[in-house]
């Protein structure tokens, strides 16, 4: 962060918050629950045409019924390379392959699993408010840098660094807010 302003600091920290509050959303879409959705298959890629694809770009994705993810791949030949890169997902799903699509039934997920899947969430969770609070350290450097630089008044880096503090504790209780969300819905039986 390089501004000369407390404004330009903060729309630049409010906008690295925001960014970090969209990948932790992103991040916990893509754990698994008990319902199927085509996001669960946003982080696989497949092995074709001599690089790594996402499957979404190889393949039509539809959910026909609550527990059933189905992947029509546009080319036929991708077929056993599509269920390759779904078996060595750590998704923990078993793909049957018909020879025209391929089905994803959606196991019921277990105790354990839904125990192991929380301790995920919360290490994503964890990860992201380590962000938010590396964007506060940076913003509170910047303001001491402008004080030692007699750009901005004592009080007036005080007052910011309130500020700084209140802004981050937004952002931490929002991604708590997503994870609390997140959770319920997974230990939902």
């Amino acid at each position: 962060m390089e501004f000369n302003d407390l404004k330009g600091m903060f729309d630049e920290m409010k906008t690295r918050m925001d960014h970090a509050i969209e990948r932790v959303r992103k991040d916990m879409a893509n754990v698994r629950t008990g319902r199927a959705t085509v996001g669960l298959l946003d982080n696989i890629h497949v092995e074709a045409y001599g690089s790594k694809m996402p499957l979404n770009q190889l393949a039509s994705l539809s959910v026909p019924e609550p527990s059933m993810i189905v992947a029509q791949p546009f080319d036929a030949s991708l077929m056993k390379a599509i269920e390759r890169a779904i078996q060595t997902s750590d998704l923990g799903l078993n793909p049957a392959n018909d020879g025209k699509i391929i089905r994803l039934p959606i196991p019921p997920l277990t105790e354990e699993r839904r125990k192991e899947l929380v301790k995920k969430l919360h290490g994503v969770a964890e990860h992201h408010r380590v962000a938010v609070r590396n964007i506060r350290r940076e913003a509170n450097d910047h303001l001491k840098r402008l004080l030692k630089d007699h750009a901005v008044a004592e009080d007036e880096e005080r007052h910011a660094q309130t500020d700084v503090q209140k802004l981050t504790d937004r952002y931490i209780a929002e991604i708590d807010k997503v994870l609390a969300a997140k959770e319920t819905d997974l230990l939902a039986i």
